[in-house]
């Protein structure tokens, strides 16, 4: 078994894309609009792994019950390769003006990760 895809629900699926694409390499697939729903939504592939797809309808709520639909996820992980890369990509997104979270580390369980924000405030894990 794999994961396929993980899905997000974002407020500017167009600046969400873009910085998916900008940092990660993403390519974006044909944009999907559901005007009946009032839905859009991209998937993102990656050069391996699982896709990521942004999701964009204006009535989700930011907080919700358990189960319910909310903005956000708890943390998207991407494998960037090495350490090295962990620490170049967490410096030029510092330098762009992106929020660190958590400094390039070694957890407790053995991961090398760096935390970092997205435009939406969304954790993403850059691990090797």
């Amino acid at each position: 078994m794999r994961i396929e895809h993980l899905a997000i629900w974002v407020y500017d699926l167009e600046g969400m894309r873009e910085f998916y694409e900008l940092y990660f390499g993403a390519k974006a697939g044909v944009k999907y609009v559901n005007p009946k729903k009032n839905f859009s939504s991209y998937f993102l592939e990656f050069a391996e792994g699982a896709r990521l797809e942004i999701m964009q309808k204006p009535d989700i709520p930011v907080f919700g019950a358990p189960g319910t639909e909310k903005m956000g996820f708890v943390h998207l992980a991407i494998s960037v390769g090495t350490k090295n890369k962990v620490d170049e990509l967490t410096e030029k997104l510092r330098k762009n003006g992106m929020r660190i979270l958590g400094e390039s580390r070694t957890t407790g369980d053995g991961y090398y990760e760096s935390v970092v924000l997205d435009p939406e405030g969304n954790r993403i894990e850059l691990t090797v």
